[in-house]
């Protein structure tokens, strides 16, 4: 016995921010890819109503300025043309650079109508080209296209939750990491691409845990759907009564079954803008048009707010008196505290009220999450080579996969996006499910960035994309000045900067591109970046 316990060697215990480092490793590459296209996808978003614009060039110009009430009158014919037995009619206004048409919808009369935007003084729909446009390309970063919501809330949700972890034990095991911010080593292979790393997740720390914190609480209901169940039950009633609780107004009521004329919404709307100023009417939501129940609420448009929350003021359909005022933090039953929170940090997480240089903030930010999820996945694979470079048998099948999979990933995902732009320049106007087909063009593109990266040699496919990338965005104006009348040229004289300021932004990422590419393929540390041999040496 003796013997046995002479013969046994003690392993040390891991510190603590060792075993931090560890889960930091794990919990960045688990879903490091998945994280990238989050934080690309949704960074375009903080311009997605000037994508939307670009993409959809016949639009004429923002309708914003326009009385309420002459845009109320022509919408609301429209609606009791077409929908006069609808259950909901809901009407946006032209208020800000977020809603800069009117658009309306209805539900409930024998089918529910898509959102449509229509020209403010004819209430007629815009003759334009069907695309996406930039809501499809933000809303890909937490719906994931191709997949159900049932798949894809529970896989953006943990990602979140694992960027978070990530984010946390990144500061813990950086004992020094504003130093550490201040050190940069260029040229020097594992150790430029850690300072690199260290530097992305410092400058914008703030900005990433509030928009990984606050990205949970959006996906709160998903990620807990047990603590709505257990008050409501899982039916599809119990939730839409937990949805009528939690953000519905006080005094809605069932259909009566007896038939009224709607009240004129003039006064309504005077009663409003006494409230709130004239043009911060947002939205009008008429429940049960034509019966003696209906209700009208009005929504405060909150572009210059932080919080997303609301006041409403709930209007008698039939009467058109003033019933009630309900606080922006407020729910249907109380003043909620919890829900004034959740507002303010969805509010911080869309970023809807920043006014122009705080959204060029939050786009950059947004970027340098990107660069600092794709540094820390290349960061991984030179580390395992290094690792295996002590080895007899060279790479392992996975080292090699991930190697591919970064440079398919994170120089295929920015061409896949060019794609969607030229697709929407490219593709027939005619052509069915147009929308569709420039999200496949997406897709087809990033796939063939992706079998391009298993083909060839990891470091002479990331300096291959990053060239096809220049030329996917440096040519986007070119593409533009042949294919619309709103190129560049005419844009920067007509002071048009939602046209000027896209092609401006795609053709400084070409070039940006274009450098990273140059530097890639002469840099001779490129060529050997992935050598045992130098990797042998930088460990030593």
């Amino acid at each position: 016995m003796k013997g046995t316990e002479n013969s046994q060697v003690a392993v040390p215990a891991l510190g603590f921010r060792q075993s931090m480092t560890g889960l930091h490793t794990w919990a960045g590459l688990a879903l490091g890819w998945v994280l990238y296209f989050i934080f690309l996808t949704g960074t375009a978003g903080y311009f997605d109503t000037e994508i939307d614009r670009w993409m959809q060039p016949e639009l004429p110009a923002p309708q914003i300025d326009l009385p309420a009430a002459d845009t109320v009158t022509v919408l609301l014919a429209r609606l009791q043309r077409e929908a006069p037995a609808a259950e909901r009619w809901f009407i946006t206004l032209p208020a800000d650079r977020n809603t800069p048409y009117p658009q309306f919808f209805w539900q409930g009369a024998s089918s529910s109508s898509s959102r449509l935007t229509v020209d403010a003084t004819s209430g007629e729909a815009f003759t334009a080209r069907d695309t996406g446009g930039g809501q499809l390309l933000y809303q890909m970063h937490w719906r994931l296209h191709y997949l159900p919501r049932s798949l894809s809330n529970p896989v953006v949700g943990f990602a979140t939750l694992f960027m978070l972890v990530a984010l946390i034990t990144g500061v813990i095991i950086h004992k020094k990491i504003f130093r550490d911010f201040f050190t940069f080593r260029p040229g020097k292979g594992r150790r430029a691409w850690q300072d690199a790393h260290t530097a992305l997740g410092v400058v914008a720390l703030p900005f990433h845990l509030m928009i990984t914190y606050s990205g949970l609480i959006l996906l709160g209901f998903s990620l807990m759907p047990l603590v709505v169940a257990a008050y409501y039950g899982t039916d599809p009633k119990g939730r839409q009564q937990f949805i009528a609780d939690a953000f519905d107004p006080p005094g809605l009521l069932e259909p009566a079954g007896v038939a009224a004329p709607l009240a004129p919404l003039g006064p309504m709307i005077a009663t409003a803008e006494r409230r709130w100023g004239e043009g911060r009417i947002l939205f009008i939501d008429i429940r049960h048009p034509g019966d003696r129940n209906a209700r009208v609420l009005f929504h405060e448009n909150t572009d210059d707010s932080v919080s997303t929350g609301r006041e409403q003021l709930v209007f008698d359909g039939a009467s058109g008196a003033l019933l009630h005022t309900q606080p922006p933090s407020a729910t249907a039953t109380a003043n909620s505290a919890a829900k004034g929170a959740r507002d303010l940090l969805i509010g911080l997480h869309e970023g809807l009220f920043a006014p122009p240089l705080l959204r060029w903030l939050y786009f950059f930010s947004g970027l340098l999450g990107s660069a600092m999820a794709a540094s820390g996945l290349v960061l991984w694979t030179i580390k395992r080579r290094q690792q295996t470079a002590r080895r007899a048998g060279g790479p392992g099948a996975g080292l090699l996969l991930v190697e591919r999979l970064n440079a398919g990933v994170v120089a295929g995902l920015p061409i896949g996006i060019a794609a969607y732009f030229w697709a929407n320049r490219l593709l027939p106007l005619d052509l069915a499910d147009r929308a569709g087909w420039e999200v496949h063009a997406m897709f087809l593109a990033w796939l063939a960035m992706l079998i391009h990266a298993a083909l060839r040699p990891p470091a002479r496919s990331w300096a291959e994309q990053f060239a096809i990338a220049a030329g996917a965005f440096g040519l986007l104006p070119l593409l533009n000045l042949f294919t619309s009348d709103s190129h560049l040229g005419q844009s920067l004289a007509a002071g048009d900067w939602t046209f000027a300021g896209f092609d401006l932004t795609t053709l400084g990422f070409g070039l940006a591109f274009a450098w990273a590419a140059r530097r890639l393929w002469q840099a001779p540390e490129t060529a050997r970046q992935y050598s045992p041999r130098t990797a042998m040496g930088e460990s030593l």
